[in-house]
This record gives structure tokens, C-alpha cells and sequence, in this order.
């Protein structure tokens, strides 16, 4: 029954390479660490709500500090690379990656597989630490806040899955170079060039949380308006997939040369 779904070739994401996926993730350490992290948010809120001076303004703190700041400039890649890169990392180390190469299972079936389940399991984890430290430290403001940057933290999530597992199969130092996308790029250089906005995936994140809200610019102002972030968030998503399939594809005819 298990060899017949995995010939199967209309299912976009295989179930055995699914659930082989998820026991992977779940079997490495570093999996409690990115589960610890994401409570580093709840933790901040939970600070600034016992803590916080009388002036303080919840909506600007949530907005531009904890929601807009350490989550999706650090919390969020962070999360998301460790997961893409583990779901294919895995693979190489064990040898698992050449026995899937061997089966008849379209390789886009085994990228959107890994793709997906690292996607999920960052999503399980972001979601609700994103809602509820937004909720603790919003304090009764708007809930467009918190809405807002949920819906763009899961977004957000799928573009840095896709973009990290593509790193995942073109390098074995994905891991690295995820670092330095996320610290170089779209930290050091985009405060330095502009034009860097269009290839960041932080600004898109931060463009899809702005449609959901309206507070003053100096309280919150995306660089990309809500229009553009999507639709820029749904091409390198899907460019960064059909990448990633065609060099898993290079990848087996290297090996079998």
C-alpha cells in the first residue's frame, strides 16, 4: 500500500514523504531549540506588560518593537531556516535522500513534501507566539495589530521555507548563508540601499501586516505597500520552488554521473 501512494503521481505533497518528514524534525535537537525560542516573544510582552512605564504606548510597542521587530526581523527566518534547512540537512547526513532519488516519486512531489512539513511546523510555532504575545502586550488596542501580523508571520513563513530549501539543496552551508540573507541582507544593506526592500522577504512580511492596520508613520511604516508585498511574496515563493526542484533534479544527475 505504502509503495502504491508513492507512485502515485497526482498528489501534489506525498504522504510517506511527509510523515518521513515530520519524524526527522521531531527527532533533532535543534527542533526544542527553535521551540524555545519562539517563546522569547511571550516572554517580552509578558515583561513589558509587568514592567512597562505608565506613558507607554502598547499599540507602538507591539506594532514597531515586539511584532514588527524581534519577531519578524529574527524570531521568524530564524524558526523557518532551521526547519528547511533540517528537512533536507537530514537527508544527506543519513543517506535518506538517495534511496527517495531512487523511487519513482516526482522530485517536485519530495520538494513539496519537505517544503510544506517545514513550513507547518514553523507556522505551529510562530502563530500562536506571535497572537498571544501580541495580545499580552497590545493591551486592549487595535486588534488589526494582531491580526495582521498573524496572517504575515504565516506568510512570511512559506516565503522563507521555500527561499531555505532551495539553499538546502543548491549548498550543504544552506545554513550559513541563510544567516547571512537574514543578517547582511536584509539587516546590515537594507538600511544602507532601498531598493533592497524588493528582495526581502522581511519587507514583505511586514507590507502584508500593515494592510490590516492603520496607525501614524512614525508609529508604524512599512517599506512596501500591501499590493506589492504580496504579490512579490507569492512570486519568489514560487520561484524559489521551482528552483529548488530543478536543482534536486541536477543534484541526481550529478550523483548518478
Amino acid at each position: 500500500m505504502a509503495r502504491n501512494r508513492v507512485q502515485l503521481p497526482g498528489a501534489p505533497v506525498n504522504p510517506d514523504i511527509a510523515r518521513l518528514t515530520v519524524r526527522q524534525l521531531l527527532g533533532q535537537r535543534r527542533t526544542v531549540v527553535v521551540a524555545l525560542l519562539a517563546l522569547v516573544p511571550v516572554a517580552i510582552a509578558l515583561l513589558f506588560r509587568l514592567a512597562a512605564p505608565a506613558d507607554a504606548d502598547p499599540e507602538r510597542f507591539t506594532a514597531r518593537g515586539l511584532l514588527g521587530g524581534i519577531v519578524t526581523t529574527t524570531i521568524l527566518p530564524l524558526v523557518t531556516l532551521v526547519f528547511a534547512t533540517g528537512a533536507f540537512g537530514q537527508d544527506a547526513e543519513d543517506g535518506t535522500l538517495v534511496y527517495l532519488l531512487a523511487t519513482p516519486v516526482p522530485r517536485r512531489a519530495i520538494v513539496l513534501a519537505r517544503l510544506v512539513v517545514a513550513w507547518l511546523a514553523a507556522a505551529a510555532l510562530l502563530l500562536p507566539s506571535a497572537a498571544l504575545a501580541g495580545a499580552l502586550a497590545l493591551q486592549g488596542g487595535d486588534p488589526g495589530i494582531v491580526l495582521g501580523f498573524a496572517v504575515a508571520v504565516v506568510a512570511g513563513a512559506f516565503v522563507y521555507t521555500a527561499a531555505f530549501t532551495w539553499l538546502s539543496i543548491a549548498t550543504s552551508r544552506a545554513l550559513v548563508a541563510g544567516l547571512l540573507y537574514v543578517f547582511l541582507w536584509e539587516g546590515a544593506l537594507s538600511g544602507l540601499f532601498g531598493g533592497i526592500r524588493f528582495l526581502s522577504i522581511r519587507q514583505y512580511t511586514a507590507g502584508i501586516a500593515g494592510a490590516f492596520f492603520d496607525l501614524p508613520p512614525a508609529v508604524y511604516q512599512p517599506r512596501l505597500d500591501p499590493l506589492p508585498a504580496v504579490f512579490l511574496a507569492a512570486a519568489v515563493a514560487a520561484g524559489m520552488t521551482i528552483l529548488a526542484v530543478r536543482q534536486l533534479r541536477r543534484w541526481e544527475i550529478g550523483e548518478s554521473s
